[in-house]
């Protein structure tokens, strides 16, 4: 038979043990529940920056990108390219050097977006958009990695994010307005 001592510990024990996994899956579900990053476009465009002096020449329009990451766990991506689309054709590229985003942190990648000014002009729209003040463009991009959390639990992930982004051009002036979503894919 079964001493009350040991029936004491092990009662003990498994209520100890079902508190625990009751905390830890509370955890996974709230805390550790993940969240997808705040993606922000900006293309840097100064005075002058727009003008193009060959029309078959590609223009380069150094693009500031912040990633707000608002999870427990950090990410590492690899090296990706993003599509930048203007009336459904790809108009621009734009490298994305690999990266490591700390959690709960925010970071900037600069790059540089390649613009294909002649696929851009060939499109029936684009006079009537240069006419009517406001080119509006799509972005795509795909960022393949890794999630580590608590410095050794690491699992593949991948964010997808797709913006959209206008940029207003009034009196000589540009205006740059980009609303971003982004998904998280483990």
């Amino acid at each position: 038979m079964v001493s009350r001592k040991l029936k004491i510990c092990m009662s003990v024990s498994a209520l100890f043990l079902i508190i625990v996994i009751a905390v830890i899956v509370a955890l996974i579900f709230t805390v550790f529940k993940i969240k997808d990053p705040v993606v922000t476009v900006h293309p840097i465009i100064g005075p002058g920056s727009l003008s193009v002096t060959n029309l078959s020449s590609s223009v380069f329009i150094p693009t500031l990108i912040t990633i707000t990451n608002p999870n427990y766990g950090d990410f590492r991506s690899v090296n990706s390219t993003g599509h930048v689309n203007y009336d459904g054709n790809v108009v621009a590229d734009i490298p994305l050097a690999s990266n490591f985003i700390p959690a709960r942190s925010q970071i900037n990648i600069s790059s540089n977006a390649e613009f294909n000014v002649a696929k851009m002009i060939e499109d029936p729209k684009f006079l009537l958009d240069i006419a009517s003040g406001t080119l509006n463009f799509t972005s795509d991009a795909v960022m393949p990695g890794k999630v580590i959390i608590l410095k050794f639990i690491k699992m593949k992930a991948t964010t997808h994010s797709s913006c959209d982004i206008s940029l207003g051009i009034v009196s000589n002036r540009v205006h740059v307005e980009s609303n971003c979503v982004t998904k998280i894919k483990i």
